[in-house]
C-alpha cells in the first residue's frame, strides 16, 4: 500500500498549489484525496497501482525491451511491423488497460468519480507517447482525442490536451491539424474557448494569470516556433520568435531565486528555459536568412547563459567559478550534479524539476555547440580558439564521466549518441588544428 498512501498521496504544500504544480502532476484517478479511485474496485485499483510500479520501479525482469502487443488489431498499426519498446512501459500500458476496463465496467455504479475514466485514458496515452514508435504515437493521439472529447472545451486542462494533440500531430506529419490544435491551446490558455479560433494563431499581447496556463502558453509558442522553422517559413518563424521573446520579457522574475519559494523558482526557471529555446530557434532562423553570424552568436550566447543559470540553480551551484567567487568567470559545466533535495524529495516537483534540469543541460550544450560551428566559419586570428572554447563548454554540459580509454566522457542524459559523436568530432578537429597552429 506504499504506492497508494505515499507515492500517490495528495500534495499539501500551499506554495505548490499556488504555482499550480499539483495541477500539472500525473493523475491516477484518486482526485483530491490522492491514491486511486475506490470506485474502480479491488482489481481496478490494483491494476492502476501496478501500472505506476511498472513505469517507475520497473518490472524486475531481465529484458529491458520487449515486443509490444499494444497495437494488435488497432487502426493505424503498421502491418507486420515489430514494435520493440521498454518492458516497463509495455507492462504499464497493459495494467492501465485493465484499470480502464474496470472503470468502464463500474461507470454505471454511481461510485466512480466522473473524471476517473479520462484520467486513466490520459495516463495510458502518456505511456504510449513515451514508447515513441509510430504506432504508439497514433494510439496516443487517438486516446488524447478521447480525453479532449470529455473536457468542456475551456480551461487549462483543455489547453494542455490541445497542446499535446498539436505536438503529436506534428510528430505524425500532420502540420495542418497540428496548427489547429496549437491555435486552440493558445486561445484556451488565454481563458477563451475554441469557437472563434483562427489559424495561424497570433502571439498574445499579455500573459494569463494562471501559472499553469503561462507554462502551457510558452510551451505552445516553442512548438509553433519549431514548426515554422522546420517547415521553411522563416519570416513567420522570425516574427513569432521575436514577439514571443518580447512577451516573455514582460514577466517579472523573482528578485532572487534564493529568496523565492521553490515552487515559484521552478516556475520562473521553466519560463527562462523556454526563452532559451526560442533564442536558439531565432539564432538558427536569422542565420538561414543570411544575416550576419555575429547576430546569431549573440542570441546563442543568451540562450547558453540562461540555460546554464537554470541548471546551476536547480543543482544549488553558484553562478560564478567556485575558485574565484569575486570574479565574473562562469561556473564550469556540471552535467552530473543532482537536483537539490527540496526538489528531489518533492512528490509533485521532482519530475518537472528533473526534466527541466535535463533539458537545460541539453540546451546549454546545443547553444555552445552551434556557437562553435559559427565561430569556425568566421575569419580572424582567434576564431579557432573561440570555437575550441565553445566546443569544450558544450562537451562539459553534454557528457558525463565514462570508463573509456583515456577517460573520455560519454553522452549524458537526453543526448543522443549520434549527437555526441558529432560534437566530439568537431572538438577533436578544432583542438588538433589549434595545436598544429601553435607549433608553427
Amino acid at each position: 500500500m506504499w504506492v497508494e498512501h505515499v507515492e500517490l498521496a495528495p500534495e499539501t504544500d500551499e506554495e505548490v498549489h499556488k504555482w499550480e504544480w499539483d495541477l500539472e502532476a500525473e493523475r491516477w484517478s484518486g482526485g483530491a484525496a490522492g491514491g486511486t479511485d475506490p470506485g474502480l474496485g479491488l482489481k481496478g485499483r490494483l491494476a492502476a497501482r501496478s501500472a505506476w510500479i511498472s513505469q517507475y520501479w520497473g518490472t524486475g525482469s531481465g529484458a529491458s525491451i520487449i515486443g509490444s502487443k499494444a497495437f494488435t488489431g488497432r487502426a493505424g498499426s503498421s502491418a507486420g511491423a515489430l514494435n520493440v519498446v521498454e518492458t516497463r512501459l509495455e507492462y504499464a500500458q497493459d495494467f492501465l488497460n485493465l484499470a480502464i476496463n474496470a472503470a468502464l465496467k463500474n461507470s454505471a455504479s454511481g461510485r466512480l468519480r466522473p473524471e476517473t475514466l479520462h484520467e486513466l485514458i490520459a495516463r495510458h496515452a502518456n505511456v504510449m507517447e513515451r514508447m515513441g514508435t509510430r504506432d504508439a504515437l497514433f494510439e496516443a493521439r487517438s486516446e488524447y482525442e478521447r480525453v479532449w472529447a470529455g473536457l468542456p472545451g475551456k480551461g487549462v486542462d483543455a489547453a494542455r490536451a490541445a497542446l499535446k494533440l498539436g505536438d503529436l500531430n506534428s510528430r505524425l506529419g500532420d502540420p495542418e491539424d497540428a496548427l489547429a490544435w496549437w491555435t486552440r491551446a493558445i486561445q484556451l490558455s488565454q481563458g477563451g474557448n475554441t469557437t472563434v479560433a483562427t489559424v495561424p494563431p497570433a502571439v498574445p499581447e499579455s500573459f494569463p494569470l494562471s501559472p499553469l496556463a503561462q507554462r502551457t502558453l510558452v510551451s505552445t509558442l516553442v512548438s509553433l516556433s519549431a514548426h515554422y522553422a522546420t517547415a521553411g517559413q522563416l519570416k513567420q518563424a522570425q516574427a513569432l520568435e521575436e514577439s514571443s521573446l518580447s512577451l516573455l520579457r514582460s514577466i517579472t522574475p523573482p528578485k532572487s531565486f534564493d529568496a523565492a519559494t521553490r515552487p515559484q523558482a521552478l516556475h520562473a526557471l521553466y519560463i527562462v528555459h523556454r526563452s532559451s529555446l526560442l533564442s536558439i530557434h531565432l539564432a538558427e532562423v536569422l542565420y538561414a536568412l543570411r544575416q550576419k553570424p555575429i547576430t546569431s552568436i549573440e542570441w546563442l550566447s543568451r540562450a547558453a547563459e540562461s540555460s546554464e543559470r537554470v541548471a546551476l540553480v536547480l543543482t544549488g551551484l553558484p553562478h560564478v567559478h567556485p575558485d574565484a567567487p569575486q570574479s565574473q568567470i562562469p561556473h564550469p559545466p556540471s552535467s552530473e550534479t543532482p537536483l537539490i533535495p527540496d526538489y528531489a524529495k518533492s512528490r509533485t516537483m521532482a519530475r518537472p524539476a528533473s526534466s527541466l534540469l535535463r533539458d537545460a543541460r541539453r540546451t546549454a550544450a546545443e547553444a555552445w555547440s552551434l556557437m562553435g560551428i559559427l565561430a569556425e566559419g568566421t575569419e580572424g586570428p582567434e576564431s579557432r580558439e573561440k570555437a575550441l572554447e565553445y566546443y569544450e563548454r558544450a562537451l562539459g554540459w553534454a557528457g558525463v564521466a565514462g570508463d573509456r580509454v583515456g577517460g573520455i566522457s560519454k553522452a549524458g542524459e537526453g543526448i543522443l549518441e549520434t549527437e555526441w559523436q558529432v560534437l566530439w568530432a568537431n572538438y577533436v578537429r578544432v583542438r588538433d588544428s589549434v595545436k598544429k597552429q601553435d607549433r608553427k
